[in-house]
Formats: C-alpha cells, sequence, structure tokens
C-alpha cells in the first residue's frame, strides 16, 4: 500500500526497509525505534507526521540528532534552507499542496533529514511527492536503491510538481488576454489581481528553495553519488526556469493589468468627454428656457401667440451655430 494516511502507529505514516539487494518491507513504529542497518547498503526510509507525539525523543536519542537540528526540521518555520551535520545532511523545502481544497500557491514543507543509512520525512500537512516516490520505488522493487538515490527522488518529486502550477498560471494569463474583449473588466483584474498573489507567494517559497539546493549540490554528503549530485543539479536548473516564468507571469499579469486600466481609464474619460460636450450645448439653452419662464412682468412675446414658435426656431438655431463651433474647433 503506498497510501499515505495517517495511522495509530505512532508518528509513523508509512516506513520502508530497503535491503542492500533491494528487497523492502514495511516497518511499524516499535521496529523502526532502534533500527540499525544488519548490513552495509541497508537503509530504512521513514515519514513522519512532525507533530505527533515521540518524534522529538525518537530524533534525539535514537538518531542521536542536535537539539538544534531536531528543532529545525520539526518546527514549523519552515522556510526552505538545507545545512550539513557531520555526514549528514537536513533539508526543508516546499512543495505544492495535494489537497484540492487548498490553493496550490499554500506550500508545504517537507523536512528531510538523511545519513548513510536513513532517510527522514516529515511533514504536516498532506503532500504529494512522499507518495510518488514511494510507488516509484515500490514498482521497481529488487532494484538497488541508495540514499542518495532517495533524498535525489524526494527532490525531483517536490520541485517537478511545481512546473505544472506555473504551466496553469500561464495558461491562464494566456486565456484571460484572449477573453478580455468580451468580459468584463472588474472580473479580469479581479483574476489578475489573484495570478500576482500566486505568483509572490510562490516565488517566496521557491526563491530560498533554490539557494537551498545550491547549497546541497555545493556541499554535499558523500553518499550522494555523481549521478545524484548530477540530477539535483538538473533539478536546479529547472527551479531557475521556474522562477524565471514566474518572473514573466508577474510581468505579463503587470501588463494586461496595465492596458485593462488604461483602457478602462480612456472609456471613462471619453464618455465623461460627451456629457461635457451635451452640458455645454444644453447649458445656454438652460438659460434661455429659465429667463424666459420668470414670473415677472415685461416678459416679451406673451401676448402673442407666434412667440413660443419664434423662441423654439431662435433656440434651434443657437444650438445649431454651438455644433458648428465645436466641429469647427474639433471639440466634436
Amino acid at each position: 500500500m503506498t497510501h499515505e494516511t495517517s495511522n495509530a502507529d505512532g508518528p509513523v505514516i508509512f516506513a520502508r526497509e530497503i535491503a542492500a539487494d533491494g528487497t523492502m518491507r514495511s516497518l511499524g513504529w516499535d521496529h523502526v525505534r532502534g533500527w540499525r542497518p544488519a548490513q552495509a547498503g541497508d537503509l530504512i526510509w521513514v515519514h513522519l507526521d512532525r507533530n505527533a507525539a515521540g518524534v522529538d525523543a525518537w530524533l534525539r536519542h535514537d538518531l542521536g540528532l542536535s537539539p538544534a537540528t531536531v528543532d529545525a526540521i520539526t518546527s514549523n518555520q519552515n522556510r526552505p534552507r538545507a545545512f550539513r551535520e557531520g555526514n549528514a545532511l537536513a533539508t526543508i523545502l516546499r512543495g505544492i499542496n495535494s489537497d484540492d481544497h487548498d490553493d496550490p500557491e499554500n506550500m508545504v514543507a517537507i523536512q528531510i533529514w538523511a545519513d548513510a543509512s536513513h532517510v527522514v520525512t516529515l511533514r504536516r500537512r498532506r503532500l504529494q511527492a512522499p507518495k510518488d516516490v514511494l510507488a516509484e520505488i515500490e514498482a521497481n522493487a529488487g532494484n538497488a536503491v541508495t540514499v542518495g538515490d532517495l533524498v535525489t527522488r524526494l527532490v525531483e518529486q517536490t520541485v517537478s510538481r511545481i512546473g505544472g502550477v506555473v504551466l496553469d498560471m500561464n495558461d491562464r494569463i494566456d486565456e484571460l488576454e484572449r477573453q478580455c474583449e468580451q468580459t468584463v473588466v472588474e472580473d479580469v483584474l479581479t483574476a489578475i489581481a489573484r495570478i500576482r498573489r500566486k505568483c509572490l507567494s510562490l516565488k517566496r517559497h521557491m526563491s530560498p528553495q533554490h539557494e537551498a539546493l545550491i547549497h546541497i549540490a555545493r556541499d554535499a554528503p558523500d553518499w550522494l553519488t555523481a549521478d545524484n549530485r548530477a540530477a539535483i543539479r538538473e533539478t536546479i536548473d529547472q527551479l531557475h526556469h521556474y522562477l524565471e516564468d514566474i518572473d514573466v507571469s508577474m510581468e505579463s499579469a503587470i501588463v494586461l493589468q496595465d492596458d485593462l486600466n488604461n483602457r478602462a481609464t480612456a472609456q471613462t474619460n471619453k464618455t465623461s468627454y460627451l456629457l461635457s460636450i451635451v452640458a455645454a450645448i444644453f447649458l445656454p439653452l438652460g438659460f434661455l428656457t429659465g429667463l424666459l419662464g420668470m414670473n415677472v412682468g415685461g416678459l416679451p412675446g406673451t401676448s402673442s401667440h407666434a412667440a413660443f414658435w419664434i423662441t423654439c426656431a431662435g433656440m434651434a438655431i443657437l444650438a445649431a451655430l454651438q455644433l458648428f463651433t465645436f466641429r469647427k474647433l474639433k471639440w466634436l
């Protein structure tokens, strides 16, 4: 079974012992505690819920980790980083959230600690990468797996899933560019703002992750083979491309947002201009009708039956003169 589900077996989500010949067996928490390799090449991979009881004690007493390292890989302050402790490697990475009810940019931390015979991964929320790696090694049971292979695959899977989110984001920007002619501007601007927030969130986590992987490649333990180091360098390059794509997505979103804002501003200005022209035309006409509508003695034409039509003709001529003047001045 490769399902990553919490169980009643202490903090263990899953644990696998992998012998030097590639054979594998599942272990419970009782077997994990105190485990030692029977021969050279044996290793154990333990995936834990870092908030469960007993994790800190096992890391300190059974594995002999320093208090500072234990705090680093079990803390909720999980900015991506990597550091060596003797021949062991501690790495904190961020991966795409596998929960369908949460936003992908709310990235989930995975902590990895490894030495020559142990790989310990810890998480607080569900993450897809360990499940994928576990399914892969179980599908190839019988093939030798080293600690370096396992750590490399975890790093690769964690980073590779980010690419799908970046590509989806780019496709969404392209779709918005196509739809902005027919869609309500406010709806498009809301979608663009959401994409910009997603870009900022991804870059906030991925930039230090890129630095952490560079640190691994620069100061790799001796159990990372040349092939492992080459794979990690490829992953670093892949992550660098993702960061560049995020920058391009942010710039594209800003350009599209500015274009929509400028178009909306131009439409508002055009409408205001037309209203101003209409007001300018009716201002003198309104003045005349107000003047002639005063209820005072001495108003001209009060005793003439043709005065109304003369007044209407005069205002029509005045309006025509205004329109002619606006045309000459190129206001219309």
